[in-house]
């Protein structure tokens, strides 16, 4: 569960301060799907980069699954969200050396997850995502469409039951 309450995020340099976020209150339930819609320029990606632990807020409090995230440093950040949060950039951010198969099963490495588990997740979400028969093809031998459900499996897997 995410709840956010009272979160701000400002951007200083020496003339001038810009308050990107000022004090939004969130609250995502497990299992719950949710949308932040804006127009251009008014937090919509600092909101998520603060989300998915990437930053930090100014003020306010963030908890993420029993966790305060607001005052975490950046190595504490990446060790709760390893694991629990996975992203999909809007340019997709596959490793263009790796294969299909590589790149979703990148994540399962970092996690030190055994080679035989790792390869019935990777073929049980290819097989999902409807893009196994592209298992050892590279990123550029693909459709933007392919190249995306790559990258939605490869941030799904650490996170599926």
């Amino acid at each position: 569960m995410i709840t956010i309450k009272n979160l701000k995020k400002s951007f200083r340099t020496e003339e001038v301060e810009t308050l990107a976020l000022n004090n939004v209150n969130l609250k995502v339930e497990d299992g719950e799907f949710v949308a932040i819609m804006g127009s251009s320029g008014c937090g919509k990606s600092t909101l998520l980069n603060i989300i998915g632990m990437l930053d930090n807020p100014t003020e306010g409090s963030y908890n993420f699954a029993g966790h305060e995230v607001g005052g975490l440093k950046e190595s504490q950040r990446t060790q709760l969200r390893k694991g629990n949060l996975g992203f999909v950039f809007q340019s997709f951010n596959l490793i263009d050396e790796l294969t299909v198969y590589e790149n979703v099963e990148l994540p399962l490495i970092y996690l030190k997850m055994g080679k035989s588990e790792r390869k019935e997740k990777v073929i049980k979400v290819l097989e999902r995502m409807k893009i196994a028969h592209r298992e050892k093809h590279f990123p550029q031998q693909l459709s933007g469409g392919q190249q995306q459900r790559v990258a939605i499996s490869e941030r799904l897997l650490p996170i599926q039951n």
